[in-house]
């Protein structure tokens, strides 16, 4: 019990000693182990008395949005912040967390949390493409790029998980998360031209149809990078490149990564042409035809429509992209619409989408 014994002390002070651990309900039966999901009580002595507290932890089990130790840690720091403001509800201590090598810590102490990362040299892709836009040229470097680009979504799209509810999950979360869909969607002006209340409206209610058409596609399931976009992909020689900020879970559905990166090429060549055309659509098609060709998962394109909707949300957004054209933002949010009622995908006709 020396980790419980070094835990209690630097809670509660170094005089404090723990006399029993033991499975909550169970006092006198001998621990037989410690995991995680039970409660236990733990005794121990301070100033000549006897203190009983209780320390639990959340199970692993997937499902009901506990799928992801981040889960149950936004949970337990919640449960721990705010138990001691409602009146008769039991005191939280303190909270913390178990390290990899069983040793037990406390994080009471925490109010933002950072994470520390390398220093990685490079370019930002993005810079790419306003090179492409501002010249009108394309390179073989660039066509280079946008097929190792798309190759890297075949090799990490390859490694599949089998784990239904974390499938269902992320579609559950393209639509009502608060990074994604509806969350975009309160993101936008009240009194907005191109898109009213009603087409938001509509646009949500045809989202929903979307979720219980892709829902039970849990053989999808795959690892993912969850925000694969120019501003995200770092360039140095050639086609060498390193990837930025993960997000939102290791696994889920292979179409988000294919059109966040995709919808740029999209949304580079409306403000330059109008549509999908020339140095544009040639990196739109060649990333594409790459994936497809590369992993045969042509499925794909009966499951991408409401990932190309949240992307076109995003790039259409005034908040980040205030100085966009206003036709520009029409014929994103033409888009969007009309992607959502194709049955397939038809990645070589994509300007079919943009009209009215």
């Amino acid at each position: 019990m020396t980790a419980i014994d070094e835990y209690i002390k630097d809670v509660f002070g170094s005089d404090a000693n723990v006399v029993q651990v033991s499975e909550l309900g169970h006092p006198t039966e001998e621990l037989k182990g410690f995991g995680y999901g039970r409660p236990y009580q733990i005794t121990f002595s301070i100033d000549g008395e006897l203190k009983s507290v209780v320390l639990s932890s959340m199970r692993r089990e997937g499902g009901f949005g506990h799928d992801h130790f981040s889960d149950r840690a936004q949970i337990l720091i919640w449960q721990h912040a705010t138990f001691g403001s409602l009146p008769r509800h039991v005191r939280a201590f303190d909270v913390g967390y178990f390290t990899r090598n069983g040793r037990m810590r406390s994080a009471r102490e925490a109010d933002e949390y950072f994470i520390l990362m390398d220093l990685v040299s490079g370019t930002e892709y993005f810079h790419d493409l306003n090179t492409i836009r501002d010249s009108s040229t394309l390179t073989d470097l660039d066509v280079a790029r946008a097929e190792a680009l798309s190759n890297y979504l075949v090799a990490i799209h390859a490694v599949k998980r089998d784990e239904p509810v974390i499938y269902t999950r992320r579609i559950r979360e393209l639509i009502g998360h608060g990074e994604l869909i509806m969350g975009l969607i309160d993101s936008y002006p009240n009194s907005f031209d191109a898109f009213s209340q009603d087409d938001f409206r509509l646009l949500e209610k045809r989202c929903i149809d979307w979720r219980y058409a892709l829902k039970d596609r849990a053989h999808r399931l795959c690892v993912v990078h969850g925000d694969y976009h120019p501003w995200n992909i770092m360039f140095r020689d050639g086609t060498d490149f390193t990837v930025l900020d993960r997000s939102r879970g290791e696994f889920g559905e292979a179409a988000d990564d294919v059109t966040s990166l995709s919808v740029n090429y999209l949304f580079y060549s409306i403000q330059k042409y109008g549509k999908l055309a020339r140095e544009f659509k040639t990196l739109f098609d060649s990333f594409m035809r790459n994936y497809l060709q590369e992993t045969q998962d042509y499925e794909l394109l009966e499951v991408i429509q409401p990932f190309y909707a949240f992307r076109g949300l995003v790039v259409a957004s005034p908040i980040w992209y205030p100085n966009i054209d206003q036709q520009v933002r029409q014929r994103l949010f033409n888009f969007v619409r009309n992607v959502l009622e194709a049955e397939t995908f038809d990645y070589q006709n994509v300007n079919a989408l943009l009209k009215d």
